[in-house]
């Protein structure tokens, strides 16, 4: 398979994962980078949506997962995401990072980060 890299970056959502009470009642900024290795050969070809990634639909799918669903960890979040878009879309290798840029973390900080590389099995 040719190894073209789709990236769709810079997702912002307002959501309440943590394992503090207070980011579980207010809520915080997660920040969500994705990229993603696929053939885009035909879609370059025919021009057509039909023939690559429709990254609306990755917006959907990680749009679902933070705002509807409850988790402690980003680790969580992130693999569940990976899972997701592996159940739906044809990609060999998924990165995808999941920042928390104001997580409590004690003192001054920017936040806490995640970054993971799955490759289908």
């Amino acid at each position: 398979m040719k190894g073209d890299k789709l990236k769709v970056l810079g997702m912002t959502f307002h959501a309440y994962h943590g394992l503090d009470d207070t980011e579980q009642i207010n809520g915080q900024r997660f920040e969500v980078d994705i990229e993603m290795l696929h053939d885009s050969s035909k879609a370059a070809q025919t021009d057509r949506l039909k023939d690559t990634i429709d990254v609306r639909q990755i917006y959907k799918v990680v749009h679902d997962i933070i705002i509807n669903k409850r988790f402690y960890l980003i680790e969580t979040i992130s693999q569940r995401i990976a899972d997701e878009i592996f159940n739906k879309f044809d990609v060999e290798e998924i990165t995808i990072r999941v920042k928390k840029p104001f997580a409590p973390l004690g003192g001054l900080a920017n936040g806490t980060e995640i970054e993971i590389t799955r490759k289908r099995s």
